[in-house]
């Protein structure tokens, strides 16, 4: 059997395997693409986030629940106005909020500052102020020492 016989008898086959074998990569590759879309827009949607709302309107995010996706969330349309929305009703975030902390980070600097504070009055650490204290020490130092050198 010679190539043209086999391609011709085998080649609609070989076509339509290959074109299924591509059909499921590229499905799946977007399925993977829209769940990264989607957790970053669950990550971004925090009270202080600016949205915009399936029906057009924007608004500011009061208070949502990540986890619990049945719960409404509450959308400040205007100053005052505190409208319940369904969780998946937020099309996209406008503008993240920079600098919001969560409550995890708020903890976790808690946690950090008592134990930088903790360092400092055992002495295993020295403040900013001791830092800079000793830095300009240094330097007035280095300038006298200077001063009292003969010149060469």
């Amino acid at each position: 059997m010679d190539f043209a016989s086999f391609f011709a008898n085998y080649g609609l086959i070989i076509l339509l395997i290959g074109l299924l074998v591509f059909m499921f990569y590229s499905s799946r590759r977007r399925m993977q693409k829209q769940k990264l879309e989607q957790e970053e827009k669950a990550r971004q949607t925090v009270p202080g986030a600016e949205v915009l709302l399936q029906g057009g309107l924007y608004g500011t995010i009061v208070d949502y629940d990540g986890e619990d996706l049945d719960k409404p969330a509450h959308v400040e349309i205007a100053p005052g106005v505190v409208i319940k929305v369904h969780s998946q009703a937020v099309l996209r975030i406008v503008s993240p909020t920079e600098g919001f902390v969560t409550e995890d980070e708020l903890i976790a600097a808690e946690e950090s500052e008592a134990e930088y504070v903790a360092g400092v009055a055992d002495g295993d650490i020295s403040s900013l102020s001791d830092d800079h204290r000793t830095s300009r020490q240094n330097v007035a130092d280095t300038e006298r020492d200077d001063k009292d050198r003969p010149e060469a």
